[in-house]
C-alpha cells in the first residue's frame, strides 16, 4: 500500500505540472487583462502608463516566460499577490479556505444522509409509489439551475415567510464578544439556504447511482441464496447488499468535493459567503491571474487527493482489492 501511494503522489505531481500548464496558458489567452478592465472607465490613462502597469504586474512577459516565473515562485511557497484584494495569495486561501470548507463539507454529508437511505428504499420498493415519488422528486432536483433555485429559496423564505436571511454570513448591526454559542446560532441560520441549494440540486446523481446499484446487487445468486436460505430482510440489505454497493459509490467521492468547491463559485456569489468561490468569481471578472491560478490549482490537488482517497477506500469497503 505504501508503495502505491508513493506512486500515484508521484504520478499526481506530474499531472499538476500538466494541469498547470493549460490553465496558466488559458487565463493568459482571456481577451482583455487586469489592467485593461481595472482602466475601463478611465479615459485619462495613457497606453504607455498602461504597460507600466502591466510591468509592475508582471503581466508584460510571455506566456512562457510568465509561466515559468509563476513556477518559480510556487517552488518557493509564493502563488503571488492577488491583483483585485491586493493579498498574497496563500493568505486568502488560508483566510477564507474554512469557510468553503464547512459548507461544501456539511453538503457531501447531508447529500449521503439523503442519497443512500432513499436510493435503497426506492431499489427495495422498485416500481412502487414510493419509488416513482423518489425518481420524480430526484429529476426535479437534478433539472433545477443553482442559480434559479437560490433566488426561489431566498424568495420563499426570506421575503415571502421571512424566516431565513437572505445572504451573507452574519447579521448586520449585531457585535458578538467571542466566539459565543449565539454567534454559532447565526452562522448556521445564514448557511441554511446555501447549504440546502447545494444539496438538492446535487444529491440527485447520487441517489439514482446507488439505487442503479442496489437494484443490480439485490438481483445477483447470493442474494437471492440468502432470502431462500431464511435470512431477515434486513440483514440481507444492510450485511450483504448495502456493501457491495458502495464499491462503485466510493468513485464518486473523489469528484464530488472538487465539485462542491466548484460549484460554490456561483453558490457562493448569489448567498454573498466570503468563500474561496465567491472571490474567485469576483477575480474572473477582473482577470486576476495570481489568485485564479491559486484557487483553480486548490481545486486540482482536491480532485487529485479525492480520487487517491476513492482508491484507498476501495481496500476498505472491499477486503479483495489488494494494492502493490
Amino acid at each position: 500500500m505504501k508503495q502505491y501511494i508513493i506512486r500515484r503522489v508521484l504520478i499526481s505531481i506530474i499531472v499538476l505540472f500538466g494541469v498547470s500548464i493549460m490553465l496558466y496558458t488559458l487565463t493568459r489567452l482571456m481577451p482583455s487583462d487586469f489592467v485593461d478592465l481595472s482602466t475601463s472607465g478611465n479615459i485619462k490613462i495613457t497606453e504607455e502608463q498602461k504597460n507600466h502597469l502591466r510591468e509592475l504586474y508582471g503581466l508584460d512577459k510571455g506566456i512562457i516566460e510568465g509561466y515559468f516565473s509563476w513556477v518559480n515562485d510556487v517552488f518557493h511557497g509564493d502563488l503571488g499577490t492577488s491583483l483585485t484584494y491586493k493579498k498574497p495569495v496563500v493568505d486568502i486561501i488560508k483566510q477564507y479556505a474554512p469557510i468553503t470548507f464547512i459548507v461544501a463539507g456539511i453538503s457531501l454529508v447531508l447529500q449521503f444522509i439523503v442519497a443512500v437511505p432513499l436510493g435503497i428504499l426506492a431499489a427495495r420498493k422498485q416500481y412502487s409509489k414510493t419509488d416513482y415519488t423518489i425518481v420524480i422528486a430526484t429529476f426535479i432536483g437534478i433539472s433545477l439551475p443553482i442559480f434559479f433555485f437560490a433566488v426561489v429559496l431566498k424568495s420563499v423564505f426570506s421575503d415571502w415567510l421571512d424566516i431565513l436571511p437572505a445572504s451573507g454570513m452574519l447579521t448586520a448591526r449585531r457585535n458578538y464578544d467571542g466566539f459565543t454559542f449565539a454567534k454559532l446560532l447565526d452562522y448556521a441560520k445564514h448557511l441554511i439556504l446555501p447549504i440546502s441549494c447545494f444539496v438538492i440540486t446535487s444529491v440527485g446523481g447520487l441517489l439514482r447511482y446507488t439505487r442503479t446499484n442496489m437494484l443490480e446487487v439485490l438481483n445477483m445468486d447470493y442474494v437471492r441464496t440468502a432470502r431462500a436460505k431464511g435470512v431477515s430482510e434486513s440483514k440481507v440489505i444492510n450485511k450483504h447488499a448495502f456493501r457491495n454497493t458502495l464499491i462503485p459509490i466510493v468513485t464518486m467521492v473523489g469528484g464530488m468535493l472538487p465539485g462542491l468547491f466548484s460549484g460554490a463559485a456561483i453558490t457562493e456569489g448569489l448567498f454573498a459567503l466570503e468563500g474561496l468561490g465567491n472571490l474567485a468569481l469576483k477575480a474572473s471578472y477582473s482577470a486576476d491571474i495570481p489568485y485564479l491560478m491559486g484557487f483553480n490549482m486548490f481545486l486540482a490537488v482536491l480532485t487529485l487527493a479525492g480520487t487517491l482517497l476513492s482508491d484507498i477506500l476501495y481496500a476498505v469497503v472491499d477486503p479483495r482489492v489488494r494494492y502493490s
